[in-house]
């Protein structure tokens, strides 16, 4: 079964962008290479339950098994020794990935309180944006009552085939991210 997102990126978002951006080519529409979902769990160095219980709230609201993140380095500041459990990630693809999307922006974001959009100001060179959540309570896949503590995320969307940050906006306007107004 083709998601919703993905279907209506092939019928509707695809034409359109070509004839804004001025396009003859299909293959040269900027299109959604990767979604990567991550968790600092710095918390982690003293207590190793609070890294496996978030692996598990990431787990449930990706739908997908993430991975260990490990520290490159020693930081003595911080306490962190290398190799150390510091996070988690997910990498989602194809058909996960626009399912996730879709959850994201028709019920996750809507449920955060006083909701205003999100930044405009979040790409990077490269075209990418990437949004940072506060807490995982938003997401319906985990019950509010049974969270021990919150936990924020940082969720990139990698784009492919931009040659700016406005054919990437734009593509992600269309997708229908609400982004925060001038006036906000």
């Amino acid at each position: 079964m083709i998601p919703r997102l993905l279907e209506k990126y092939r019928k509707e978002i695809v034409p359109q962008l070509m004839q804004e951006l001025k396009l003859k080519n299909r293959m040269a529409v900027p299109r959604l290479e990767k979604i990567v979902v991550n968790m600092g769990v710095g918390e982690a160095l003293q207590d190793i339950k609070i890294l496996e219980k978030s692996m598990e709230e990431l787990a449930a609201i990706t739908g997908q098994k993430p991975i260990m993140r490990r520290a490159k380095k020693a930081i003595s500041n911080f306490k962190v020794k290398e190799g150390s459990p510091v996070g988690c990630k997910v990498t989602l693809h194809r058909a996960m990935m626009y399912e996730f999307m879709d959850r994201l922006l028709n019920i996750a974001l809507p449920r955060i309180r006083d909701f205003r959009g999100v930044s405009i100001n979040a790409f990077d060179k490269a075209g990418n944006y990437t949004l940072g959540l506060s807490e995982q309570g938003i997401f319906p896949e985990i019950e509010y009552d049974k969270l021990t503590r919150t936990q924020g995320m940082d969720i990139t969307f990698v784009i492919k085939n931009v040659k700016s940050r406005e054919q990437s906006l734009l593509m992600l306007k269309l997708f229908g991210m609400p982004f925060k107004t001038e006036k906000d």
